[in-house]
């Protein structure tokens, strides 16, 4: 036998512990009682010398033991962790069982047990329990170091997948960094009983909630950054329903991006998604981006900072960061210099509102391309004394932006817009789709013009971890201790990742044409309390310990997100992640008016003015508040 399969006898028997050690401690009473007679009869006389009914006594004895034993906890004790405390613990149990079970034996007039057995068995009971415990904590530690390199207890991990990351994650994190691998799980027939750097393979990935309740594990690791987006979503599953928490090695992306097979992670939600990696048209989107001046407008927020770093990749000539916030400026600015250091980056605080400036900027930089992802989106916060602010900003600043781009002779103008544009109850719903009505009328009037910018909008839902999002929001309540807080039961929400939203808007903006609204395949949606159940179990914690409290829905916030007004339709496009909306045409004098009055907006402060508004020029926007 060697030490991993003493830890794993040692594991096996640790549900039965206290049981166990209560009989041990029983054994050691009855031997102790042995080697008190042998001490005080020696050896000739030590058996025969003793009275008839000694066997009786000794069962009294040990009943005496046993109850105090129990009464102070003593084998609920971890005899690893085995200490002082622990000692005084015994000695006190001793010395009360002795004295109780010595009166007895006095008052009932056993005359034949030796009184020098009664004083001394329990100073031998006490040392041959405290023995027996000291010697299993020198056998453990010994044994941990044999496994791990370190006496210490360690985190014991049980990895999903036995492949080639697998491999290399024991390499970099088996005998260091606190880990102890017991053993692999992997779906692989072939791999099954066989033995990956020393390390056997226990079973399928089934199999893992039996294996970690037999092993004491810690922690589950999944180790699959091949595998197919399903795939790994049904290993996270598995792990996640055992109850520890799970961690997994970096995806095929971030291995990609230079990170480490040892360098495990938390789970983030965006693993549970299980979509499809994005199929893109590589090479026509470095023909519109690669060498190019590109300008981003909001380059510092989530979608906008994501979409620097996605046009970096193509080569541009140059990017622009147009952003107002000094601080969001900065860690773009910095994160791009550290990891594409050759991309000339012009860094501009400024602000879409103030259009000559706007305009100033784009004479001097000469853009090709500018994507247009400045814009307040938090629902409720834009709900209550914020509408004109939002107008302002979300309607009124795209309008700058495309004048500007029009004006200095702008290839491609794309417009980031957002689900909640369709059928809007908020006000940043409707000020969004002001914006896309913008862009429509644009579109229209360099087609008039013979202006050679084209005006066009993408459309997607919710991005995973996006700033004022629910998933920082959720990470933060469990690390307090709970409850996590949601709006309502029944409350669903259509999620992409924030580097495939960005992907996919380069793309959209690649294939796109003027006065188009392209709408990204959101996938299937997800209802927000499994995402906190699911967040809740990744953590290796139950629903019951944190909680879940449901606050109702907010101003302005729907039960479920759409893509497409009801009268839309949609054409495919050569990917099928991107679908072509066909919204209803707009009255050109109706656009103009709505111009006209957009500009005069700026001195309305009132939201109930802003909302009447709204309502006058978003036909299908119905304020969920008077």
């Amino acid at each position: 036998m060697n030490w991993l399969d003493l830890d794993t006898l040692l594991t096996r028997v640790r549900p039965h512990r206290e049981r166990l050690a209560l009989l041990l401690d029983a054994l050691m009473v009855v031997l102790a009682w042995q080697a008190t007679y042998l001490f005080r009869l020696g050896f000739e006389r030590w058996f025969s010398a003793r009275p008839s009914y000694d066997v009786w006594v000794l069962c009294g004895v040990v009943a005496v033991y046993g109850l105090g034993l129990t009464a102070l906890k003593v084998p609920q004790g971890m005899w690893r962790f085995s200490g002082f405390g622990e000692i005084k613990r015994l000695a006190l149990v001793c010395t009360a069982a002795g004295l109780i079970s010595a009166t007895g034996v006095l008052m009932l007039q056993l005359q034949q047990v030796p009184r020098a057995v009664l004083a001394l068995h329990p100073l031998f009971t006490l040392m041959g329990l405290a023995m027996m415990r000291m010697g299993y904590r020198m056998l453990y530690e010994h044994m941990r170091r044999q496994i791990s390199g370190s006496a210490q207890e360690q985190r014991r991990a049980l990895v999903l997948g036995a492949g080639d990351a697998g491999r290399l994650l024991v390499a970099g994190i088996q005998h260091s960094q606190g880990w102890v691998v017991v053993g692999f799980l992997d779906d692989g027939p072939g791999k099954q009983g066989g033995r990956i750097a020393g390390i056997p393979v226990l079973g399928d990935l089934s199999q893992a909630p039996h294996w970690v309740s037999v092993h004491g594990i810690t922690h589950l690791i999944v180790a699959m950054p091949g595998a197919s987006p399903s795939q790994r979503k049904r290993a996270l599953e598995l792990a996640s329903a055992t109850g520890c928490p799970v961690l997994t090695v970096p995806s095929h992306d971030e291995l990609q991006a230079g990170r480490s097979v040892n360098q495990v992670r938390d789970i983030e939600p965006e693993d549970l998604l299980g979509r499809e990696p994005v199929m893109l048209d590589e090479g026509g989107i470095a023909d519109s981006l690669g060498g190019k001046v590109v300008l981003i407008t909001g380059a510092g927020g989530s979608i906008g900072s994501e979409l620097c770093r996605q046009v970096a990749r193509y080569g541009p000539q140059r990017i622009v960061l147009y952003e107002m916030s000094e601080y969001a400026l900065y860690a773009i600015e910095q994160a791009l210099g550290e990891t594409y250091p050759h991309i000339p980056l012009l860094r501009i605080i400024g602000d879409v509102k103030d259009l000559a400036h706007l305009s100033h900027t784009m004479s001097q930089v000469r853009p090709h391309v500018v994507f247009h992802a400045a814009a307040y989106k938090h629902v409720p916060l834009m709900e209550d004394h914020n509408a004109a602010a939002c107008l302002r900003n979300n309607a009124l600043g795209t309008y700058n932006a495309c004048r500007a781009a029009a004006q200095h002779g702008v290839g491609r103008f794309v417009l980031i817009s957002t689900d909640k544009a369709v059928n809007p109850t908020n006000v940043m719903g409707a000020t969004k789709r002001v914006a896309e009505m913008v862009v429509s009328h644009m579109a229209q009037q360099a087609a008039a013009q013979g202006l050679k910018t084209r005006f066009m909008a993408v459309r997607f839902g919710n991005v995973l971890g996006s700033s004022g999002s629910v998933i920082p929001k959720f990470k933060q309540q469990i690390q307090a201790g709970g409850p996590i807080t949601v709006t309502h039961p029944d409350i669903i929400r259509y999620f992409m990742t924030i580097p495939e939203a960005a992907r996919l808007v380069l793309q959209a903006a690649a294939i796109g044409e003027s006065g188009q609204v392209l709408v990204l395949d959101m996938g299937e949606p997800v209802r927000i309390l499994d995402l906190a159940k699911s967040m809740i179990r990744l953590s290796g914690l139950r629903e019951e310990e944190v909680g879940i409290r449901f606050t109702g829905l907010r101003p302005g916030e729907k039960l479920y997100e759409e893509l497409l007004a009801d009268a839309d339709t949609t054409l495919a496009t050569p990917f099928p992640a991107i679908r072509l909306a066909h919204l209803k045409a707009q009255d050109l004098g109706a656009q103009s008016a709505m111009l006209q009055g957009l500009e005069s907006t700026t001195s309305l402060h009132s939201d109930q003015h802003i909302r009447q508004w709204l309502v006058e020029v978003v036909q299908e926007f119905a304020p969920s508040r008077p």
